[in-house]
This record gives C-alpha cells, sequence and structure tokens, in this order.
C-alpha cells in the first residue's frame, strides 16, 4: 500500500499543474478548485504515509522498476513523511488565502492563470526534495521548487520584486552549482549517488577527501537555508512578494534546506566531523538574526529576522547529533513551518486591515478588529516561547539536550537559544504594541494600498489629480489599479498633511474606515491559527515521532535497508 502512495506527493502536484494551466485561462473557477482538490488529495495522501511509515518503516520504491542505483529512487520514513504532512498542510492554507485575496482584488475578471500551476509545481519539487533517495534527485527537487520560485516572487513585475528576485536567483544558482559541483565530485570518488549506497561508500574514502564533500554540500545546504553568514539575502527577498507567496517561502524553502542538512549529516557523514563549526553557526544565527529582527520597524522584515534567528535552533540539534538533539531539531522544523507560514498570512491581513506593515504607520488594530488582534497574537506568543506552546516545547527540548552534552560549547549556545527566545518576545512585543495596542497615529487609510502604490508607475504619480481620479474602464486592469494606487498615494499624502480637527491629536474622527477583511481570507489564516494551537495539543505524539525519526537516523540501517539489501547496507 505505501509503494503505491509513495509517488503521488510529486505526481498529483505535477499533473494538476499541467491541467491547471490548461483550463487557467478560461475557468478561472475550475483552476482554483482543482488546485485546491489536488493540495487536499496530497494532504490526505501525507498523512496515509506517515501512519505507514511510524507503524512499519521505511519504504522504497524504484521507479520505472529500474534497479539500485540504476533508476530513481523514492524513501519514505519517519523524517520524510512528516514533513510531507505538515509542507502539505500549511500548502493548502496558503492556497486557500491566496484564492480569497484573488477573488476580493478582482481576480475572477482578470486572473493571473500562472500562479496556481506554479505553485503546484512548487509543492511537488518539495515533496521531490523530501522523498528523493539520491543525491540527485535531492537536486532536481530544488531546481523544481526553485524554478517555480523564481515565477512566484516576482508575479506583478514591479521593481522591488525584479530587485529581488535577482538577488534570490543568484543565490539560488550559486548554491545549486555547488551542489551539483559536490555532486559530481561523489560520484567520481564513490561511483554512485545514491544515498543508501553512500552510507557505506564514503567511509572508505580518505578524511581529507570526505571533509572537502561535507563542506560543499553542508554551505550548498545552508546557503538553502539561510543559516548565517550565509542568509543576508533571505530579509531583502521575501518581504516584497505578495503575502501567499512570502508566506509559503518563509514557512517551507528554508526548511527544505534544513532536512537536507539533517539527512546529509546523519545517513552520509555520521562521524561529526563539522559538528562544531556547526554549532558555532547554530549560535551566530541566533543572534544575528534576532538583532537584525530588533532593529526592524516593518513587520515582515521583523518576521524575516526572525525566521533567520530560529533556524539557528534547528542547527544546534543537528549540531548535538544526540538523539535528544535530533528529535528536537525535526519537532521544531514542524513546529516552525506552521508558524511562521501563519505569521506572515497575518501580516498580509495586517497590511490589508491597516494599510502597511510599517508599526510607525499603524495603530489601534486592536480595537478596529479585536479577531485579527487575536489571529496575530496567538502564534506570536507562540514564536516567542511562552509556555505551555509548541515553540516553547521544542526550545525546551533542545536546551535540555544542549544541557546534558556538557560542553561549553552547547552551554554558550544553550544561554544564546535563551537570549534569542527573550529577544523575540521583545520584537513581537513591540509590534502588538505599537501596531495593536496604541492608538492610531495617523489615519489608518494613510497608507491604504501602499503596497500597490509603490508598484503605480512614475508617469501615473505625476499625473494630475484629477485624471488619477476618474476611472473610466480604459486600460488595462492592471493600468487601473496602478491608477487608483497612484490616486491614493496622492490622497494619503494630502490627508496626513492636514491636522487633525477632533482635538484628539489622532485624527481619529478624520479618518475613513479601515479596509475589511475577506472572510475566506481569514477564514483559513483562523485554521492556520487552529494549526498551530493543535501543535500544542498534540505535542505529545508529535514529539514521539520526532524522536523515533531521531533514533532512526542515528540508526542509519532502517533508511539502507529499506533500498538495499541487509547484506550490502553498512
Amino acid at each position: 500500500m505505501i509503494r503505491v502512495l509513495m509517488p503521488l506527493p510529486v505526481l498529483l502536484p505535477l499533473l494538476g499543474a499541467a491541467v491547471a494551466l490548461l483550463v487557467g485561462g478560461r475557468h478561472p473557477r475550475a483552476q482554483r478548485t482543482l488546485s485546491i482538490l489536488v493540495l487536499g488529495t496530497v494532504l490526505v495522501v501525507s498523512i496515509a504515509l506517515l501512519l505507514l511509515a511510524d507503524a512499519d518503516g521505511a519504504e522504497s520504491l524504484s521507479i520505472g522498476g529500474w534497479p539500485v542505483p540504476l533508476g530513481i529512487v523514492l524513501v519514505v520514513d519517519r523524517l520524510s513523511a512528516l514533513m510531507l504532512v505538515v509542507a502539505s498542510t500549511v500548502a493548502l492554507g496558503v492556497l486557500v488565502f491566496a484564492v480569497g485575496q484573488g477573488a476580493a482584488d478582482g481576480d475572477e475578471e482578470t486572473p493571473i492563470s500562472i500562479f496556481h500551476p506554479t505553485f503546484l509545481v512548487l509543492i511537488a519539487g518539495v515533496a521531490n526534495a523530501f522523498l528523493a533517495g539520491d543525491l540527485f534527485n535531492l537536486y532536481v527537487g530544488f531546481e523544481i521548487l526553485l524554478t517555480a520560485s523564481y515565477v512566484l516572487l516576482t508575479l506583478g513585475g514591479s521593481a522591488p520584486r525584479i530587485r529581488a528576485g535577482i538577488t534570490y536567483i543568484v543565490v539560488s544558482l550559486l548554491s545549486s552549482l555547488l551542489f551539483l559541483a559536490a555532486i559530481g565530485l561523489i560520484y567520481a570518488a564513490t561511483g554512485t549517488v545514491n544515498m543508501a549506497q553512500l552510507a557505506g561508500r564514503l567511509s572508505e574514502l580518505p578524511e581529507g577527501t570526505q571533509l572537502l564533500l561535507q563542506s560543499m554540500l553542508l554551505i550548498a545546504f545552508s546557503i538553502k537555508a539561510a543559516v548565517f553568514p550565509l542568509s543576508a539575502w533571505l530579509p531583502d527577498s521575501y518581504p516584497t512578494a505578495p503575502a501567499p507567496v512570502t508566506a509559503v517561502f518563509a514557512g517551507l524553502l528554508t526548511k527544505v534546506g534544513v532536512y537536507a542538512i539533517i539527512r546529509t549529516q546523519t545517513l552520509l557523514f555520521p562521524g561529526g566531523a563539522l559538528d562544531t563549526v556547526l554549532m558555532v553557526a547554530a549560535l551566530a544565527t541566533m543572534l544575528i538574526g534576532i538583532l537584525g529582527a530588533v532593529a526592524q520597524t516593518d513587520i515582515r522584515r521583523i518576521l524575516s529576522f526572525t525566521l533567520v534567528s530560529h533556524i539557528g535552533y534547528m542547527v544546534f540539534g543537528i549540531a548535538l547529533g544526540s538523539a535528544a538533539g535530533l528529535a528536537g531539531a525535526v519537532f521544531y522544523v514542524v513546529h516552525h513551518i506552521a508558524i511562521q507560514t501563519t505569521l506572515f498570512l497575518v501580516a498580509g491581513l495586517i497590511e490589508r486591515q491597516g494599510g502597511s506593515t510599517g508599526v510607525d504607520r499603524l495603530g489601534g488594530l486592536a480595537k478596529a478588529s479585536p479577531f485579527l488582534a487575536v489571529l496575530f497574537f496567538v502564534p506570536a506568543m507562540n514564536i516567542a516561547g511562552i509556555p505551555p506552546l509548541s515553540g516553547f516545547i521544542g526550545k525546551l527540548g533542545l536546551l535540555e539536550a544542549g544541557i546534558a552534552d556538557g560542553g561549553w560549547l552547547p552551554i554558550a549556545v544553550v544561554a544564546a537559544g535563551a537570549v534569542t527566545s527573550l529577544l523575540t518576545l521583545v520584537a513581537i512585543s513591540r509590534v502588538w504594541s505599537r501596531a495593536f495596542w496604541r492608538p492610531p497615529a495617523q489615519p489608518p487609510a494613510a497608507d491604504t494600498d501602499e503596497a500597490a502604490a509603490r508598484d503605480a508607475g512614475p508617469e501615473l504619480v505625476a499625473a494630475p489629480l484629477e485624471e488619477l481620479a476618474s476611472d473610466d474602464g480604459s486600460g488595462s486592469t492592471a493600468t487601473r489599479v496602478r491608477r487608483r494606487a497612484a490616486w491614493r498615494r496622492h490622497t494619503a499624502v494630502a490627508t496626513a498633511s492636514t491636522p487633525a480637527t477632533d482635538g484628539l491629536g489622532d485624527g481619529a474622527e478624520s479618518a475613513r474606515p479601515l479596509r475589511p477583511l475577506p472572510q475566506v481570507m481569514i477564514g483559513s489564516t483562523t485554521v492556520m491559527v487552529a494549526v498551530t494551537v493543535a501543535l500544542t495539543a498534540l505535542a505529545g505524539p508529535l514529539y514521539a515521532i520526532a524522536g523515533r525519526a531521531a533514533v532512526d537516523l542515528l540508526d542509519r540501517g532502517p533508511y539502507v535497508n529499506a533500498v538495499i539489501d541487509e547484506e550490502d547496507a553498512p
């Protein structure tokens, strides 16, 4: 049964993308429905794979019946199945959010037909990376998801997105080239790229060769995972994308890099030769990332730097190399995918409601939209590690594993982890106090559609007011959106420069009402918040699965025996 289900998380999104591309131009509703059904089916299949893998152990499938190592091998174990479940869950939630946003913005009239096929291709690449049983197929999975991410990141074609996309593409290509070079060297040295076979053959190489190959893979994956000092690209790339794209990028893409580090460090290089380097990188990633978050005033940039800092917790668990450390890392990956995705979705709602994600331009959101305040508060406290939420449970497990190790460096990272958690709370609390708790410092409408206004061309911004104010229906929908955005920019400047007349000094009476939030977007975000709460309620079973996955990772036998005969296992 498990072998029948194994290729479906990759195959279904690819087939769905092909069909969605064919029907998208003429039948946008059918495209949206198809995309949701495909990801819903992938979620069900992933849950089934997790239950089967947890009960029966790892299984492999040679595509086309080709013998190892000639054919493509897919492998499902507890770790890959768990990653598939959380990835498909957040992907489905983000897609529903995107559908609601598109409907609210009028995309049913002029749909961006490429979004849904590209999104499905992205998820297929993520699933392929999790299931890959050889290094080259892992490389293919990365390239599939990266190619799709290039398109998603630059949707709309605005100057900020193009600039961010160029940076993202250059960095991604650099890491991919390094990864490909490492694959070539590994094949030249061992005659295979199958990871189960490499588990035995790499140990026969000279130590210097092993160290070189391990370093190349680790650097390539650290770039993708945004591990300091290879993380500078992320805060400038993610915040410029649309809210659904930013959410899935922040939640998933860096964790594929973390997954690759876990898999290769435990399966291919179990000796721990670079554990000290990883430990130092974890410490620096935590502290540098969170200091960057504290210095920001934009919610998306705060979350982006927080994302970088919390990658350090996962790297710390990997560097410990113990069952407790790996279990904590696996649990924290699952937690962070859900939490980070949810927070970026909430940031999209905040921008829609208040017209900006700059905390200095927001205010009074708790009074204006109490439900939105709840949607932000719950995952915000979770990522800060407030007991008894899953963030606290994951951090506690990692810090306990570090203390149990007993070395001075793990203890130093434990202290850095505690400081990082405290500073995360400081950064998140500042967002809460300024954007939600304090009265609005200016009319909330002053920055409405600020993101769209940035996309307005200079010829529209400089156009006469009466021309901008008129909307006679001429031009494409994109042009009309830019015209309205430029008009809002003009009116925002005029409103902001007009003194308040109510004597209160906050201009609240003269401000027009905040924009309403579409029900579909609210509903999908609410479900994602519920998922983050469920991580706390189900922390016991989830941590137990993570613990069993960690034992399998250190043993290596279950994975290797699932792919090759036991007599050939290392």
